[in-house]
């Protein structure tokens, strides 16, 4: 049997170490918030290998931060699930966005492109109108957008202006965008949201994008309780290391992220979809309050 046989469970096809690309990576950087054709190796959001079963047919979903990385493999997992979708971006990101609608709209699904700033609560109540109006209702918040820049010198170098971008981006934001979602969610409606081992294992240079990881998964579970009764289902996904964008735009050493993971090698964002799918489907119907990690072997509490 060669390792090209897709039932040699010893290949590179199943081997959880090599089936993406190992550190050491090129060397790179790129202005925030970063562009996915800059990078070398090209993320993977699941365009050659995820296969759709109808799992989310009809539902209507929002997804922040959908232009790359996570966002753009969660809205193709999504569409080819059967669901439509609605993705924000920054302006200047609209390009990345609209790389990810077309995607849905590949897979036969409607898409809507939202430019906004989360920062603002206005904007963030019109995106959550500007979806309902386009699709007719709500049935699951995807709470990805984030903001993260590395200081290694220390919390003195932490000024306060990236601490409010930080904040607001990652925490006022789901604060905001759940809040107006819930008006619209029916029963079997869900909110999922983005964590991360920063929540559990900060790393120092990582400080003030850690402390709101950390709040989100106290958030979530808090909002899961307060929206049991009403049928609304409320989780999260914990990534590791991700290969996405916001890590050349973000790190100044980018040849070996994700080598700390157990399984030696970062995530490429099709590896985090499914959970997302997972957690929007009737498959867990029983599940709310749970944070799902996704972190390559890290051991989360």
């Amino acid at each position: 049997m060669t390792t090209d046989d897709p039932a040699n469970t010893d290949g590179p096809t199943q081997d959880p170490t090599t089936r993406h690309p190992r550190p050491p990576f090129p060397q790179q950087s790129d202005a925030h918030p970063g562009h996915t054709e800059h990078m070398s190796p090209r993320p993977d959001h699941g365009e050659d290998s995820y296969r759709g079963s109808g799992r989310l047919t009809g539902r209507r979903v929002l997804v922040t931060g959908g232009d790359s990385g996570i966002g753009r493999a969660v809205c193709l997992a999504f569409a080819r699930e059967g669901a439509d979708v609605a993705l924000t971006c920054l302006p200047e990101e609209e390009d990345e966005g609209r790389a990810s609608a077309a995607l849905v709209e590949e897979a036969g699904r409607r898409a809507l492109v939202l430019t906004c700033d989360v920062r603002e609560e206005e904007q963030c109540r019109r995106v959550v109108e500007r979806t309902v109006d386009a699709f007719g209702g709500l049935d699951v918040l995807v709470n990805n957008a984030a903001y993260q820049m590395s200081q290694p010198g220390g919390i003195e170098d932490i000024t306060t202006e990236q601490f409010d971008r930080v904040v607001k981006t990652n925490l006022y934001a789901t604060f905001w965008l759940s809040k107006l979602a819930v008006a619209h969610l029916p029963k079997g409606g869900c909110i999922i949201n983005s964590a991360s081992v920063q929540g559990y294992k900060p790393s120092p240079h990582l400080l003030d994008y850690a402390t709101t990881k950390g709040a989100l998964v106290n958030f979530t579970q808090g909002l899961a309780a307060m929206l049991a009764e009403r049928g609304i289902r409320v989780n999260a996904v914990a990534p590791g290391p991700v290969w996405t964008p916001l890590i050349p735009a973000t790190l100044p050493d980018t040849e070996r992220f994700g080598a700390q993971s157990p399984l030696g090698r970062a995530a490429q964002p099709a590896e985090m979809a499914p959970a997302y799918v997972f957690l929007a489907s009737p498959e867990a119907s029983y599940i709310t309050a749970e944070i799902v990690n996704a972190t390559g072997g890290t051991p989360l509490p």
